[in-house]
């Protein structure tokens, strides 16, 4: 079966606003950010939002193309990788960013902002590579 092509588009116009305002935000310094809880909870919100989405467009991909259905979601990137539709580095790091939405999400009380700020200095580009190679597959 093919993909949605609506539903790419739009997931991947989703990471990309979130990466650009997380970009923004990622001009601060550390101490600037980790004193600002507005721009705390807005990382936060955003960086779950870009997740969120690169989550929904990994299962699309894998029901559609692989017929598969992963049973949790740092798994759908692994089938992604194991399917040769994305590299296994990026794999691996698509992973770990999965299991920090599950922090943001069920323990949100639990994160420590300074990895929020890691990542969005750090690990963006992940996110826009995801997007890239989704939008690639239409």
């Amino acid at each position: 079966m093919s993909l949605n092509p609506e539903l790419v588009r739009t997931r991947c116009q989703e990471i990309e606003e979130s990466l650009e305002r997380l970009e923004q935000i990622s001009n601060k310094s550390r101490e600037e950010f980790l004193s600002d809880r507005d721009q705390q909870d807005i990382a936060s919100y955003r960086l779950l939002t870009a997740i969120e989405a690169a989550l929904n467009l990994c299962y699309h991909i894998t029901a559609k193309r692989l017929k598969k259905v992963p049973e949790e979601y740092a798994e759908c990137f692994a089938i992604l990788s194991e399917a040769g539709i994305v590299p296994a580095y990026l794999s691996e790091r698509l992973q770990k960013t999965a299991r920090f939405r599950n922090l943001l999400v069920h323990m949100y009380w639990k994160v420590d902002y300074s990895i929020v700020y890691d990542i969005i200095r750090n690990n963006l580009q992940d996110l826009r590579q995801f997007s890239r190679i989704t939008a690639g597959l239409l």
